[in-house]
């Protein structure tokens, strides 16, 4: 026989949302209560079942982004008391759990702001300007045909496994919340560096950097001042070293490029 959960462990809160029907639209927090908190609950589960509430009342419903609520798409993306995915660490919002809160807390939610997300609707930001920095230079050309053999080119481990590390960006953007200046160094460097260090991404090594870095800046993101939110509000514990690996290669780029043109690998023959 399984025993019922205590009421007991169940709790209320209240939770003071972001609202704003659009980007032109002016916005305001609204307080929603929320009562019978399961611990268990994780945090957009919650925001569930104060939507079926509201719906069930007649009104509109908060609008948030969610996909696989399993922090690995990046999409659940919103500012929870002040931080980037919520407090917890190393973990995106969808992760986030209801015990981490106490009875009567006023959990203040809030979309990711910065100048290159622009609002779509309360929780809801675009963040399109990532998928363009990536869409400039991280990716690799090569020709299509047979499926090389998986050992045809050996990588050293240490290279393998800082490659791995820096292929663990969802692109989630809590890096360029958590930032002063909304900057976009440590997911560009990531990027950069989950094929800039593999002997694939060799050929378009200067390309690559150049191209990535210039649409970042074009995109309207900050410059980066080393304080290290980025890395702290990442919920895949990225280093902030890669900003330093990508610098690296952004000054070698460049000073070859004032003496050579950097050109795309892909278009040479």
């Amino acid at each position: 026989m399984v025993a019922e959960k205590s009421s007991k462990s169940l709790f209320s809160v209240t939770l003071r949302v972001w609202r704003q029907a659009g980007p032109s639209a002016p916005g305001r927090f609204v307080d929603y209560p929320a009562a019978d908190v399961n611990p268990d609950m994780s945090f957009l589960e919650l925001i569930d079942v104060v939507n079926d509430g509201l719906t069930r009342q007649g009104g509109e419903p908060i609008a948030f982004a969610h996909d696989c609520r399993e922090g690995i798409c990046g999409t659940c993306s919103c500012t929870i008391n002040g931080k980037p995915h919520g407090p917890g660490h190393g973990i995106a919002t969808c992760q986030l759990y209801m015990r981490t809160f106490k009875a009567g807390d006023v959990i203040t939610v809030e979309p990711f702001r910065a100048r290159a997300f622009a609002l779509v609707k309360d929780l809801v930001t675009d963040r399109g300007a990532f998928d363009q920095i990536q869409q400039a230079g991280g990716f690799i050309s090569v020709r299509t045909g047979a499926a090389p053999d998986a050992n045809s080119i050996p990588v050293a481990k240490a290279a393998a496994d800082l490659a791995m590390d820096a292929a663990s960006c969802i692109g989630c953007g809590a890096c360029v919340a958590a930032c002063k200046n909304s900057s976009a160094m440590l997911f560009v460097a990531a990027k950069v560096s989950q094929l800039g260090l593999l002997p694939q991404g060799q050929p378009e090594r200067d390309s690559r950097v150049l191209a990535m870095v210039a649409k970042m800046d074009e995109l309207g993101f900050g410059n980066c001042t080393n304080q290290y939110e980025c890395s702290a509000a990442c919920p895949k514990l990225i280093s902030h070293d890669f900003i330093a690996r990508m610098n690296r290669d952004y000054l070698m780029a460049s000073v070859k490029a004032t003496f050579v043109p950097v050109t795309n690998a892909a278009g040479a023959d």
